[in-house]
């Protein structure tokens, strides 16, 4: 089978490399392409080894994309066609233009040439957005049957615009990760595809799974962990700890990662004082992100706007508690005062009790925490069963019933 992704291997997509690397355990061979190259540095050994055989489409550059387009013209003339009024429709829907949608269609060219030359029996694209476009009009072009997961928010922030019915339509079967994203899909489709709609939720590998239990520190140290970015809400979270550091509550604040609002949190810490209690470690690779959990009585993650952070389920893995907001698929990982805190999104006051509660609470009642979701992720977000899951449904995709996937399993 293939997988295609926007931009891959990047630091923040280590859900997608598990899940691949649970495929592959299956005896599946997964053929990697992006659609651009990665251009972060990539902290993690394992990302560097998935860059090695990632295939990105742009790399081809215009005359791999004009020549992309020539072949189809020449070998399938019809599709060609069929998908050049499918660009136009979607291009006229969308927020970004006709002319980007006329560069999917070129990619997809690319991808459906390639895939011509190295037949695979099913596409899946993680995300809804640009992959999943231009996995429908490879499929338009003769490529495979597609699939694509949904992870939010964008895709439901901006479903019209993504033409995601249209996608969800054509599509032999989409995914969502968590019940809550499900819904989502729901609003946005035909009945009459709402059984095409499944939950397989992300899942970790051993790295995590098989982890035994580090003592929860005394320290006042809490983590948060993710890209730095308007909807991640760590603005937030630096004034929680202005507002206890005013009251004489001793918290300290690690974020692991690295984005476009780090200017504003850096001025933030400045104006309140805080470069002793919060610092920033920029990227960190899988074992450094492991480390600082560790190091730390909880996780803490403000979102204003989420999918179903996968963050969350590394921290429960370590049997730490989390503390986070009632919005998208958290609260179907977190339950408010048995592994962790929710808090309203945007609450300052609600935020700064619950990292008190963190930071004063005995040990014994973190660990508790910590052991409840260990157990939850356990047994719902194990990548190698949720791996057997999404093989199924793509098994399924084929109408005869005896696509090469069945055959190997």
């Amino acid at each position: 089978m293939a997988y295609l992704v926007n931009q891959y291997p990047m630091t923040s997509h280590t859900f997608i490399r598990r899940e691949i690397a649970a495929l592959a355990s299956l005896g599946i061979t997964v053929r990697r392409f992006s659609m651009r190259p990665t251009r972060e540095p990539l902290a993690d050994p394992a990302d560097e080894r998935e860059l090695g055989v990632t295939r990105p489409l742009l790399a081809a550059g215009i005359p791999g994309l004009v020549g992309g387009l020539l072949w189809a013209a020449v070998t399938r003339p019809g599709r060609l066609t069929n998908a050049l009024r499918l660009a136009l429709r979607v291009g006229l829907r969308s927020d970004r233009g006709v002319m980007l949608h006329l560069a999917y269609l070129a990619e997809a060219c690319v991808l459906a040439r390639w895939l011509a030359e190295d037949p695979a029996d099913h596409l899946h694209a993680h995300f809804g957005t640009n992959s999943a476009a231009v996995a429908m009009l490879c499929h338009e072009l003769g490529g495979p049957p597609y699939s694509f997961t949904v992870h939010g928010p964008e895709e439901f922030d901006r479903a019209t615009v993504l033409a995601l019915d249209e996608k969800i339509a054509r599509a032999q079967f989409v995914v969502a990760v968590s019940a809550y994203g499900r819904g989502q899909l729901l609003r946005w489709c035909d009945a009459r595809c709402w059984s095409k709609i499944q939950v397989v939720r992300c899942g970790l590998d051993g790295d995590f799974l098989d982890q035994d239990g580090t003592p929860i520190p005394s320290h006042p140290r809490l983590v948060c962990v993710g890209r730095l970015c308007e909807q991640k809400g760590q603005l937030l979270l630096v004034e929680a700890v202005a507002s206890l550091a005013a009251e004489g509550v001793e918290v300290e604040v690690v974020f692991v990662g690295d984005g476009e609002m780090r200017p504003q949190i850096e001025s933030a810490i400045e104006r309140h004082g805080l470069r002793r209690a919060v610092t920033i470690t920029g990227w960190a690779s899988n074992e450094e992100v492991r480390r600082s959990m560790l190091s730390s009585r909880a996780l803490c993650l403000p979102s204003l706007a989420e999918g179903l952070p996968i963050v969350i389920m590394e921290a429960f893995a370590l049997r730490r508690p989390v503390i986070s907001t009632r919005v998208a698929g958290i609260p179907e990982l977190v339950e408010a005062g048995v592994s962790g805190w929710l808090v309203t999104a945007g609450s300052v006051d609600e935020l700064s009790q619950a990292i008190r509660e963190a930071v004063q609470s005995p040990i014994s009642r973190l660990d508790q925490m910590g052991a409840a979701g260990a157990e939850k992720v356990r047994q719902d977000h194990d990548a190698a069963v949720n791996a057997r899951r999404l093989a199924h449904l793509i098994s399924g995709a084929d109408g005869a019933g005896n696509s090469a996937i069945r055959r190997r399993e």
